[in-house]
């Protein structure tokens, strides 16, 4: 039986739209456009892929119970929030020091 889950590997942020690719058997990079274009579009985009991630499972915790993957998915998804943050804050802080000199 097929079932719809996160992508482990080729994955860009979360594996959301590796995983949708890999159900539907087509290149990730359609769904990723797709999402784009929700995003650009829409705007609701950001909010489903943000749902999907948390709602569903990686393809390695398939067996996990349900709340468990929701609150693996949860700490996940702070991780790469903090992460990105940290990245930008450290960009943001050369920009300025390029520009100040």
């Amino acid at each position: 039986m097929k079932r719809l889950y996160r992508a482990d590997k080729n994955q860009v942020i979360g594996g959301v739209c590796a995983g949708i690719a890999e159900y539907f058997d087509i290149d990730p990079t359609i769904v990723r456009v797709i999402f784009v274009a929700l995003v650009l579009g829409e705007g609701f985009g950001v909010l489903l892929y943000l749902i999907l991630w948390v709602l569903l499972p990686t393809k390695s915790s398939l067996e996990d119970d349900q709340s468990e993957t929701i609150q693996k998915n949860k700490e996940e998804i702070k991780t790469v929030i903090k992460k990105t943050a940290k990245e930008i804050k450290k960009e943001v802080k050369t920009d300025t020091a390029k520009k100040n000199k």
